[in-house]
C-alpha cells in the first residue's frame, strides 16, 4: 500500500470515528434525564467538535482522493468502542452514563494517538490531527474527571 493510500485509511478510520463518537453522544443526549444537563451541555458541545473535525478531515482526504468516509463505522477495532457505547448509554444514572462516554473517548483518543504515530499522514495532515487529537484528550480528561466526582 502506497504512502497516500495508507494517508487516506488512516483520515478515513479518524473520519469513521468521529462520525461514531457524534452518534454515541447524540444516543446519550436521547436518552439521559434531566438531572443530567449539564451533561447534555457537554456531550452536545463534543458532538459539534467532532463534527469539525469530520469536516476537517474529509477536506483533507478530498485533497488525495474522492474515496472519502461519509458514514458510521459497522465493524472494526477502532470504532467498536464507540459502537457499543451506543448501545448502552440507555443507563440513566451519571456514573454510567461518564464510564461510557470515557470508554468512547479512550477508543476516539487510541485511534488519534495510532494515526499520528504510525499513519505516514502528509505534514499538512500532521498539524490538523495534533490539533485534534489535544481536543480530544482536553475532552476525555474532563469526562474522566467528571466520572471520578459521580
Amino acid at each position: 500500500m502506497g504512502t497516500t493510500e495508507k494517508s487516506v485509511n488512516v483520515l478515513n478510520d479518524l473520519i469513521e470515528i468521529n462520525n461514531d463518537r457524534i452518534a454515541g453522544f447524540e444516543k446519550a443526549l436521547a436518552d439521559i434525564n434531566d438531572e443530567n444537563a449539564d451533561l447534555k451541555l457537554l456531550f452536545q458541545e463534543y458532538a459539534t467538535q467532532s463534527r469539525k473535525n469530520s469536516q476537517e478531515l474529509t477536506a483533507l482526504a478530498a485533497s488525495y482522493t474522492t474515496d472519502i468516509e461519509t458514514g458510521t463505522s459497522v465493524s472494526g477495532g477502532l470504532h467498536r468502542a464507540w459502537i457499543d457505547v451506543k448501545s448502552i448509554f440507555g443507563a440513566s444514572d451519571r456514573e454510567s452514563i461518564l464510564n461510557e462516554a470515557e470508554r468512547g473517548e479512550d477508543a476516539i483518543k487510541a485511534a488519534y494517538k495510532t494515526a499520528l504515530t504510525e499513519g505516514e499522514l502528509p505534514a499538512e495532515a500532521i498539524e490538523t490531527v495534533t490539533a485534534q487529537a489535544a481536543d480530544i484528550k482536553s475532552a476525555h480528561d474532563k469526562i474522566k474527571a467528571l466520572r471520578d466526582l459521580a
